[in-house]
């Protein structure tokens, strides 16, 4: 887990832009590590759906932090995770860092949304005043027992008090300790390119499909989280399931299932496993 967190930090010192697609399970995890990415995101709204909830706040730290479990252990690259509103208060937000970091995040971000919060592109979104994320900020820095977990500070202010406010919350969060900013809820490219002509020297993480990868890349972002990958998983289950419902059947192609074997270790567990034979 150590190695994973300076393997974040180093690439966020370097050029270029982090590429971290939606991951809500393990094995989602391995096939985005198996294709060749170098960080994964854990997606509140993914965790929610994959538990039957929608991201309306209903999901507890506990359940958050145990999925930052499963996915830091299925994958040997960093794990960017949704911390939501850190779930409380200073103190409740110390322990849920405390928590993210025990279970392998390689980095975290907490913002500012009253609780119970909602997922950031909805509309009727409302934030805690600035000078109550502060201290939340604060608490969540003092917490971390390792200086290579990435804190990032997420605003959603945007919809409700537009971008002046964004612009004030942004530099004051990177004041107070935060190492990188995100702002949520960026709806058009004059909003994407405003992100970072206002905020671009703090570092910027940045969460949507709105351009191509190296287009975002041209703006100067140094996380793109993509969300692309989760409609795609539910396109891909929803449209199995109505196959078969309809023509008793699912297309499938050879080699499928034994590539599934294969992504989740199977052939080595299995080796493994005959050093134990009696």
């Amino acid at each position: 887990m150590l190695e994973n967190r300076q393997q974040l930090r180093r690439a966020l010192a370097g050029p270029g832009m982090i590429l971290a697609p939606f991951v809500f399970d393990g094995l989602q995890a391995r096939i985005a590590e198996r294709a060749g990415f170098e960080a994964i995101y854990m997606t509140g709204f993914g965790t929610a759906a994959a538990r039957g909830f929608p991201d309306l706040g209903l999901l507890t730290q506990s359940e958050m932090a145990e999925n930052a479990r499963v996915l830091a252990r299925s994958v040997s690259i960093p794990v960017i995770c949704d911390a939501d509103t850190g779930y409380g208060n200073p103190l409740n937000v110390m322990r849920t860092v405390r928590e993210y970091e025990a279970a392998g995040a390689a980095a975290l971000h907490l913002e500012d949304q009253v609780s119970p919060k909602r997922c950031g592109f909805l509309e009727g979104k409302q934030v805690i005043p600035q000078a109550e994320m502060l201290p939340k900020l604060r608490a969540a820095c003092e917490a971390r027992t390792d200086p290579d977990l990435v804190l990032i500070a997420r605003t959603d202010a945007l919809q409700p008090e537009g971008w002046d406010a964004v612009e004030r919350r942004a530099r004051a969060y990177r004041d107070a300790g935060a190492d990188l900013i995100f702002v949520d809820g960026i709806r058009t490219l004059g909003d994407l390119d405003s992100y970072t002509e206002r905020l671009g020297d703090l570092g910027c993480v940045y969460n949507g499909n709105l351009l191509p990868v190296d287009q975002v890349a041209e703006r100067g972002f140094r996380i793109m989280l993509h969300l692309g990958t989760l409609t795609a998983a539910f396109r891909g289950v929803r449209d199995a399931m109505q196959e078969l419902r309809a023509t008793g059947e699912v297309a499938t192609e050879p080699g499928l299932f034994e590539d599934l074997l294969d992504v989740l270790g199977v052939p080595e567990t299995l080796e493994r496993a005959r050093k134990y034979e009696t």
